[in-house]
């Protein structure tokens, strides 16, 4: 599996950004995908995940409701919309995939397939 991930940027406070990541080599049912973050200085956290067939999403509790996870199926394509961002969001985010959804979802441990970063930048 191979994961394009594409979408970062500069935004102010408040502002909306969307990051999508599209998968080439599986069928974006076949599997779970996640987005972690890293800022400056920190470790590397989880953000959110979902299975590609759209049976669960799951948020980490910083981000539940301001981010929101969606698919496009016929481009094999999640994305993950940022929204009400703050300046404790910059960060490079990263999605990654694995053939199974468990319980384990957010331990970056889990995944096999990794994107490159994009960094957002949340600053006034």
């Amino acid at each position: 599996v191979q994961l394009q991930g594409v979408g970062g940027g500069l935004v102010q406070p408040g502002d909306t950004l969307r990051l999508s990541c599209t998968a080439s080599g599986r069928t974006l049912g076949d599997i779970s995908m996640a987005w972690f973050r890293q800022a400056p200085g920190k470790e590397r956290e989880f953000v959110a995940a979902g299975r590609g067939n759209g049976a669960r999403t799951v948020y980490a509790s910083s981000v539940k409701g301001r981010f929101t996870i969606s698919r496009d199926r016929a481009k094999n394509t999640m994305y993950l919309d940022l929204g009400r961002l703050t300046v404790e969001d910059t960060a490079d985010y990263y999605c990654a995939a694995k053939l199974s959804w468990t319980v384990a979802y957010s331990e970056a441990s889990q995944y096999n397939y990794w994107g490159q970063g994009t960094l957002v930048t949340v600053s006034s």
